[in-house]
């Protein structure tokens, strides 16, 4: 599915001319990362993308993808399967950092009871689920309607709406893809918001029990897909059994770089409001 081409018009034009085959992605460990996460505080405004199967296969697809994913602040492994085809194809060890667990690390480990956090998506049964679990007092929420990318006047009323809850923590937003990093970037270029909104797809679900995860013996196999596919055929077959496959004539072609990030100090980028591309460690 292509973005729809109303809902990621603006102003600031964002960075272009990405290469379909180039993508940089950020090696980290759910700890490592967890660290850089706490350290991100709510003075600058960065964005977290999550690349499965899926949204590799959209990102060589999309050249508007493309460069929501170049301006965003992080871009983490979120696929195990796709782990384990990089190093067994093109010898190319990267660690998976799965939204999923990122999530949950976050608001057990992370978060503290009063941080302002904030929900894009889910319901408001869920919002009273995760705050008794993590035992959360200012978990906010925002639940635009179904199908509201394609509405600009719902867009614009779902970011004043974020933008009137910043400064956050955390910004979780559950809304699906390509939906959830059309309303990362905005917020980027709009320049309102501060904290770090991350794009976490079902990883509420999980959490709430509203879908089941794999067992954790599939997930460290990288089979979580099989898993997912058998709980829901219906709603998973294209994506898994038609579209997924393309994986293995793309990957191929890619170039896959790792990095790692200096101080969110020292890389924000004049003009975004908001950390951009992190320069890579020495």
């Amino acid at each position: 599915m292509a973005i729809a081409a109303g809902a990621v018009k603006a102003e600031v034009p964002f960075v272009t001319g990405v290469r379909s085959e180039l993508l940089y992605i950020d090696d980290y460990a759910l700890d490592e990362f967890g660290a850089k996460a706490s350290a991100f505080g709510t003075e600058a405004f960065g964005y977290l993308v999550t690349p499965n199967v899926d949204q590799i296969i959209r990102y060589h697809d999309d050249e508007q993808f493309r460069a929501i994913y170049a301006n965003a602040t992080y871009v983490l492994l979120d696929s195990r399967f796709l782990a384990r085809l990089l190093s067994l194809f093109r010898h190319q060890r990267l660690r998976a950092c799965p939204g999923s667990d990122l999530t949950a690390y976050l608001l057990r480990q992370v978060s503290h009871c009063d941080d302002r956090l904030l929900l894009v998506g889910g319901s408001a049964l869920q919002v009273q689920q995760l705050s008794v679990l993590f035992d959360l007092r200012n978990l906010m929420h925002i639940d635009p309607p179904m199908g509201f990318i394609h509405d600009p006047n719902q867009v614009e009323s779902c970011l004043q709406q974020i933008e009137a809850a910043s400064p956050f923590r955390y910004c979780f937003l559950a809304v699906g893809s390509p939906q959830q990093e059309v309303l990362a970037w905005q917020l980027q270029q709009r320049g309102r918001s501060r904290g770090l909104a991350l794009c976490i797809g079902a990883s509420i679900n999980f959490l709430t029990g509203i879908e089941r995860r794999a067992p954790r013996w599939m997930r460290e196999l990288g089979i979580e897909w099989l898993y997912r596919l058998l709980q829901s055929p219906v709603r998973l077959s294209h994506r898994y059994l038609i579209r997924g496959p393309r994986i293995f004539r793309l990957l191929p072609g890619m170039q896959i770089v790792p990095r790692r990030h200096e101080r969110i100090a020292d890389t924000q980028r004049p003009g975004t409001g908001g950390a951009g591309r992190h320069a890579t460690d020495p």
